[in-house]
C-alpha cells in the first residue's frame, strides 16, 4: 500500500537491513577488538532500544572469509542445544560423548585458517547459571582468537553480579548497555529513513514527528512501529502527508495503552 501511494521501490522503517546508529557501530568496533582475546562480551538494553539489529549486524560476519559466526537465539537454551548449533556450524556429527573433544579441535582447526569465531547468544538473561558456567568451562579451552556474545535485558547483570557467579563475571571482557536514543536522534531516524527511500523529510509534519518522539520515549522498535503505522493510516486516506490525527489513530490501538490505562478502562 505505502509503495503504490508514494510510488516507491522500497518502504521506510520496513526494510531488512537497517543501518547502525552511532552508539552500535561503537560497540561493534569494540566487539572486533575484544575478538582477538577470547572471553565474554555483554550487550544489555531493554526491548526494542536496538540489541536485534546489532545481533543481526553481527551475524551478517559469517559471509566474510576469516569469520565464523554461530548464533543461537533460540529461547530456553540448554547447553546441549547451544553445543548442537556450534557443531551445525562446524559441520560436524559425532555421537554426544564425543562433542565438547570435536568443537574444541574444531575450533583449533579454524584459527589455523585463520579465522576468527563469533558465538552469538540471544535473550541471554534467560540462561540457566549453570549453563552459562558449563560454557565458560568449555570456552576456556577454545583458542583465544574468539569472542562469545551475551544479549539480554539487564537482569542478566543482576545475576552475573551475584558472589556466585564471580568466576562468570571474571571472564566478560567487555560490556555495553545499549541505552534510548534521545529526542534529536529520534528524529534524525526518522529522516534517514525518509532519505533513504527517496521521501521528503515533510512526509510527516512537524506535530506528528512531535507526537512520535513523545510517545516513543527513545525506544528504536517503537518509533519505527508508529512510523510505519501512520503511514499505513495516512495511505488508507490516500494523503501523503501524515498528520497528528494519523499518529493519534495508531496510538489508541489498545497494545499502545500502558498498564494502567487498561487497567482503568477495565475498571470504568
Amino acid at each position: 500500500m505505502i509503495k503504490s501511494i508514494f510510488g516507491l521501490t522500497k518502504e521506510p522503517f520496513n526494510r531488512n537491513e537497517l543501518s547502525l546508529l552511532p552508539q552500535q557501530k561503537h560497540i561493534v568496533d569494540i566487539i572486533k577488538i575484544h575478538s582477538q582475546q577470547g572471553g565474554f562480551s555483554v550487550v544489555i538494553g531493554e526491548p526494542g532500544v536496538g540489541k536485534s539489529v546489532l545481533r543481526e549486524h553481527i551475524e551478517r560476519f559469517d559471509k566474510e572469509r576469516d569469520i565464523t559466526v554461530v548464533s543461537c537465539v533460540r529461547t530456553l537454551h540448554t547447553y546441549w542445544q547451544i553445543l548442537c548449533q556450534l557443531a551445525d556450524s562446524f559441520n560436524i556429527e559425532v555421537p554426544e560423548k564425543q562433542l565438547e573433544k570435536t568443537l574444541i579441535q574444531n575450533a583449533f582447526n579454524h584459527i589455523k585458517e585463520r579465522k576468527t569465531l563469533y558465538v552469538v547468544i540471544d535473550e541471554a538473561h534467560l540462561l540457566d547459571m549453570q549453563v552459562l558456567r558449563k560454557l565458560r568451562l568449555l570456552f576456556e579451552q577454545f583458542p583465544k582468537k574468539h569472542n562469545v556474545i551475551l544479549f539480554g535485558q539487564r537482569d542478566l547483570l543482576y545475576y552475573l553480579s551475584m558472589n556466585v557467579n564471580k568466576d562468570i563475571k571474571s571472564r566478560i571482557t567487555y560490556s555495553a548497555d545499549i541505552k534510548p536514543l534521545n529526542d534529536d536522534d529520534i528524529e534524525r531516524y526518522i529522516i534517514k529513513e525518509l532519505e533513504t527511500v527517496r521521501l521528503g523529510i515533510n512526509t510527516f509534519d512537524i506535530a506528528a514527528i512531535e507526537l512520535i518522539i513523545r510517545s516513543s520515549q527513545g525506544n528504536l522498535r517503537l518509533c519505527r512501529n508508529l512510523c510505519y503505522g501512520s503511514l499505513i493510516e495516512a495511505c488508507r486516506e490516500t494523503k501523503k502527508i501524515v498528520t497528528i490525527t494519523h499518529v493519534n489513530n495508531v496510538l489508541v490501538q489498545p497494545h499502545w495503552r500502558s498498564h494502567e490505562e487498561l487497567i482503568k478502562q477495565q475498571v470504568a
